[in-house]
C-alpha cells in the first residue's frame, strides 16, 4: 500500500510540473508563428542551389616609372560579388557586380557598367543552353576566359575593352562531348555612339539603327583534355558602313604540373573602339582604320602542392592605317609585358593563395610617333604582394 501511495504522489507531482511546461511550450509556439523567418520555410530549400562568391584580390603595391620609385599603397584591385544558381530544374541565373569600377548607367543598354553579368540561362535540351540579359561576350582566348582576379594586368586590347554586353546567346555541346559551339547577338556597345567615343567621331558618321554585335565561339578538347581551344570571331556594327572585326585564338596545354596558355588576338576597327591610338594622337581628328595585334603567353608550374610559379609574357602592336599623313609610318608603337609571380596556397581545402608578383611593361614608339606626336619610350613596374581568393560564402 505504501508503494501505491508513493506512485500516486509521484504522478501528481509530474502532472503539476507538466502544466506550466505545456503552457510555456504553447507560448513559444505562438512566438515562433509571430516571428517567422525572413526567408519562408518553403523557399529555404532553394538555397542549396545558390552560390554566393566574393571574387577578391587585395594587395600592397609599389609602383615604378622609368626606373624611379613612385609610391606604395594598399589596394583592393578586384572585388566582384557573384550570385548564381538555379530557380528551376532547367532555369538558372548569374549575377556579378564589380565594386572596383566607377558606376554609370549605359545610355543604350540601360544598366550600370559595374554589372558584369545579369542573365538567365535556360536548358532547352541536355546539350543546348539559351542565355539572355547582360552577358560576357564569348570573345575567346584564355586571357579573357580566366577569372579576372587571377590576371595581375591585362594586355592592351582587353584592358581597353567593353566586353560585358546585353543580348542573347545559345550554346550547343556536340555529341562527342569535346566540342562546344556558341553564338551571340549583342548590343555592340553600352552607350549611344557619341557617348561611347566621347563626342570624338569623324564628321559625317551616322549612327546605326541596328548597332549589334555577332559573336561566334568554338571550344574544343583534344588528346584526352591535354590540349584545349577557345577560338572566336566577332563582328561589331558600330555605325553606318562602319564596323569592327575581332579574332581571338586561345590555346591551352596541360600536363601533370604544367599549364601553358597562348592567345593570339587581332582587332581591325573602322573607328578606334579601344581608344589606344586616339590617346596617342591628341589634337588629331578621330582616328579611323586602326589595327591591333597581340600575343599573350602564360605558363604555370606547380613546384610543390602548395607552391605555384607563374610567368606571363605579352606583346601588343598598334597600327594606324587611316592616318591622313601620306608619309606616315602605320605602326605607332609596340608594348611588352613581363609578369613573374610566385603563389602560395596555405590551405588544402580552400582556394585562397598569397602571391608575390612584378608587373613590368615597356612601350617602344616608332621614330615617326616620336617625331610627330612627341612620344618617348617608357617603362613601368609594379611590385605586388597580397591574396587572391574566390571566397564561397554560401
Amino acid at each position: 500500500m505504501k508503494t501505491i501511495s508513493n506512485i500516486k504522489r509521484g504522478l501528481l507531482c509530474f502532472i503539476v510540473l507538466l502544466i506550466p511546461i505545456s503552457i510555456l511550450a504553447q507560448e513559444q509556439s505562438e512566438n515562433l508563428e509571430l516571428y517567422q523567418s525572413i526567408i519562408p520555410t518553403s523557399k529555404q530549400s532553394l538555397l542549396k542551389d545558390i552560390d554566393v562568391i566574393f571574387n577578391t584580390r587585395f594587395g600592397f603595391n609599389s609602383e615604378f616609372k622609368n626606373g624611379d620609385y613612385s609610391k606604395s599603397v594598399f589596394s583592393v584591385s578586384q572585388f566582384r560579388l557573384e550570385i548564381k544558381g538555379k530557380i528551376h530544374e532547367k532555369v538558372g541565373f548569374r549575377f556579378r557586380d564589380r565594386y572596383t569600377r566607377t558606376p554609370k548607367i549605359g545610355s543604350q543598354d540601360n544598366i550600370n557598367r559595374t554589372t558584369d553579368i545579369a542573365a538567365l540561362f535556360i536548358d532547352f535540351a541536355p546539350r543546348t543552353k539559351f542565355s539572355m540579359g547582360k552577358l560576357l561576350a564569348d570573345l575567346g582566348g584564355y586571357e579573357f576566359d580566366m577569372n579576372a582576379i587571377y590576371i595581375l594586368e591585362y594586355n592592351d586590347i582587353l584592358d581597353n575593352s567593353d566586353h560585358n554586353l546585353t543580348g542573347v546567346g545559345i550554346s550547343h555541346k556536340l555529341k562527342d562531348g569535346k566540342n562546344t559551339l556558341k553564338f551571340q547577338i549583342l548590343d555592340s556597345r553600352t552607350n549611344i555612339l557619341k557617348e561611347q567615343y566621347d563626342n570624338n567621331i569623324p564628321d559625317g558618321t551616322v549612327e546605326s539603327k541596328t548597332a549589334l554585335a555577332f559573336v561566334s565561339n568554338w571550344q574544343g578538347s583534344f588528346f584526352g583534355g591535354k590540349f584545349e581551344t577557345s577560338y572566336s570571331y566577332g563582328f561589331f556594327n558600330e555605325a553606318k558602313n562602319t564596323s569592327m572585326n575581332y579574332i581571338a585564338l586561345g590555346n591551352k596545354f596541360k600536363s601533370n604540373k604544367l599549364l601553358l596558355y597562348y592567345d593570339f588576338k587581332y582587332s581591325a576597327e573602322d573607328l578606334d573602339r579601344r581608344g589606344i591610338v586616339q590617346k596617342l594622337v591628341k589634337g588629331e581628328d578621330a582616328s579611323k582604320d586602326v589595327v591591333y595585334v597581340e600575343n599573350w603567353l602564360r605558363a604555370e608550374y606547380r613546384v610543390k602542392p602548395k607552391v605555384n610559379i607563374v610567368l606571363t609574357l605579352m606583346t601588343h602592336n598598334s597600327y594606324w592605317n587611316g592616318n591622313p599623313d601620306v608619309n606616315a609610318c602605320n605602326k605607332l608603337f609596340t608594348s611588352y609585358g613581363l609578369i613573374p609571380t610566385v603563389e602560395y596556397y596555405p590551405f588544402k581545402d580552400l582556394n585562397l593563395k598569397f602571391y608575390l608578383g612584378y608587373i613590368a611593361r615597356r612601350y617602344d614608339y616608332s621614330s615617326y610617333a616620336e617625331k610627330t606626336y612627341g612620344l618617348k619610350d617608357a617603362n613601368t613596374g609594379r611590385l605586388s604582394f597580397g591574396i587572391i581568393a574566390p571566397i564561397l560564402v554560401l
